[in-house]
Parts: structure tokens; C-alpha cells; sequence
């Protein structure tokens, strides 16, 4: 007996009801000793893009995905509140392992004890610990930020430095870290690689790579530098909102067309789109100070919950 079935690209096929179906359920692997070793990895749809064979195919894929994000998120920004360099960088060490949200409700009055790096040099370690105890970690936190506020005071000039080289000799800051204060506070353009735009350059066939520094050289080289900072807040958005790590919202993604690996999460429409997040399933987004243009911006005073 035949059944149709969608592809990404909205086409209908016709099947028959075969012996190896297009896309199974995901099974347990088996060990040499026959035991169960954890769930198979998700197997992309039948009718997913292919990742193209040859180096000039690859980047005018990657290119194109890219477009079409910025047309998905045409307000896609850093999604911790700040107003100057010093600002982003604490917020963007504050955020290790937790939500920017949760940074968002702790830095107001950690700036207003500590509006400057000499301020936080000079902090009570203890006192700083506390104020900072939402973010979890906060002790290596708070070491990181006693250490990185000295060395500013001391090396710097109380400055933010602009250059990577510069940034990377800060405790608690490397490459990811480095790259947000530059893009974002400087203009100058950097990948930040974090676990989301991690995983969907992986989706996307651009890098088979779990190691940011190689993550980063490689989709880097796909892309003009002028694109790059924005490409990483494009990413970061649909990993966020759509491409999630355990169950991605294949079948409300305005991307699947172009996606190698659609067909591994979700596919029904109705279902996909319940797995939306923040401004995407009619939710507030991250920060308390959205940029005007945000369409899920809310009253800093009604902080929106947590969705990580």
C-alpha cells in the first residue's frame, strides 16, 4: 500500500511501504558484547539537502543559509544587556553555564557597586560571590573577574583592550569570549563559537569539528569577515529559538529546504511549532534592555522566564 510523505522544499512523494522505511526511529546502538550503548544518533529525513561535494558548492550553501537566516532574524543581536565594552565583557564571563537571562537579572546591580574595573579589582571577594551566586559557579567566576578586573587596572589602563591577542591574557577569557567584546563592542569582526553555533555548523555540514578553535577557522573560511560576527548572532538565534539539541522544530523551520540534517527532530508541522521559543512561540526574548526593533521585547520590570 502506497503513502505520500512532505519534503522539506513542500514537495509530495509517493512511497511504497517498504521494507527499510526513509527515516526510522531512533534505535539503541549495540556494543561488540551485544549490549545497549545509548540511543542512535537521529537519522535526517530522506528528503534533506544534501551537503555538497565540492568546496565552491559548500560556500554558496553556507552563504545562502546565511541570507536566509538574516531574513529570519533581521534583529538577531547579543542577547546580554550592556552599554560599554567593560560591561560586556563581565556579563559574557557571568554566562558560563547559565542563561543570559539570568545574567541579564544579576549584572544592574553588580555595575552599580562596580562601575568600573577598578571598582571590581578592589571588591570583597566574598561580597562579589554572593552577588553573582544566581549565575552558578560563582566562585570561579568571581576569581576570573577579581583577576580580570586587576589585570585591566594594571595592564591596561582600567581599558578594555581591542585586540584578541590582548583579551585571550585575561583570566577567565578565551577565543568565544574574546570574540563576543570585539564584535560587539569594537567592530571588529569574530565567530563565537559557543555550543549552539557549534552544533548547527555541524547540522549544516559546514565543520565535522567538537573543537571551537578549528569550528571557528573553518566556517570562518566559508565566509567574508564582514559577515562574520552577524553570522554567529544568526546562529545563536535559530539554535536558541528553533535548532534545539535534543529536539529541533524541523517541521517549523523557514530554513529546512536548505538543511542537510532536517528530518532529525520534529517534522510535523503543529507539533514543530510548540517547541518554538522566545520571540518565535510568542515569548519574551533574553534581555531586560532589548534593542527597540526586538519583537519580543518586554517592561524590564516583567522579567520573562527562564527557557535556556
Amino acid at each position: 500500500m502506497a503513502k505520500t510523505t512532505a519534503s522539506p522544499a513542500g514537495k509530495t512523494a509517493v512511497t511504497k511501504a517498504a521494507k527499510k522505511p526513509a527515516a526510522k526511529k531512533a534505535t539503541a546502538k549495540r556494543t561488540a558484547s551485544g549490549k545497549a550503548d545509548g540511543p542512535a544518533a537521529p537519522v535526517p529525513a530522506a528528503g534533506a539537502a544534501k551537503v555538497p561535494a565540492t568546496r565552491t558548492g559548500l560556500v554558496r550553501q553556507a552563504r545562502r543559509i546565511n541570507r536566509e537566516l538574516a531574513e529570519v532574524y533581521p534583529y538577531a543581536h547579543p542577547e546580554l544587556d550592556f552599554e560599554n565594552a567593560y560591561q560586556l565583557l563581565v556579563a559574557t564571563v557571568l554566562s558560563a553555564q547559565t542563561t543570559d537571562l539570568r545574567v541579564n537579572m544579576t549584572t544592574p546591580a553588580l555595575f552599580a557597586k562596580y562601575p568600573t574595573p577598578e571598582d571590581l579589582a578592589a571588591a570583597v571577594p566574598e561580597e562579589l560571590e554572593e552577588m553573582i551566586r544566581p549565575t552558578g559557579f560563582f566562585r570561579a567566576k568571581a576569581k576570573s573577574l577579581l583577576g580580570l578586573a586587576a589585570k585591566l587596572r594594571d595592564d591596561f589602563g582600567g581599558e578594555v583592550p581591542g585586540r584578541l591577542e590582548d583579551l585571550v591574557t585575561l583570566p577567565g577569557v578565551g577565543r568565544k569570549t574574546a570574540n563576543v567584546v570585539l564584535g560587539n563592542a569594537y567592530d571588529v569582526p569574530g565567530i563565537t563559537v559557543d555550543t549552539h553555533f557549534g552544533r548547527l555548523a555541524r547540522r549544516f555540514g559546514w565543520t565535522r569539528s567538537e573543537d571551537p578553535v578549528v569550528i571557528e577557522q573553518e566556517v570562518g573560511a566559508l565566509f567574508p569577515k564582514s559577515e562574520w560576527t552577524m553570522l554567529s548572532h544568526r546562529l545563536i538565534f535559530h539554535g536558541r529559538r528553533i535548532c534545539h539539541s535534543r529536539r529541533p522544530a524541523c517541521g517549523a523551520c523557514p530554513i529546512a529546504a536548505l538543511c542537510p540534517s532536517y528530518g532529525i527532530g520534529e517534522t510535523d508541522p503543529g507539533k514543530a511549532e510548540k517547541l518554538l521559543k522566545y520571540e518565535k512561540g510568542g515569548q519574551a526574548g533574553q534581555r531586560l534592555k532589548p534593542p527597540p526593533d526586538f519583537p519580543g521585547a518586554v517592561p524590564a520590570q516583567e522579567a520573562p522566564p527562564e527557557q535556556g
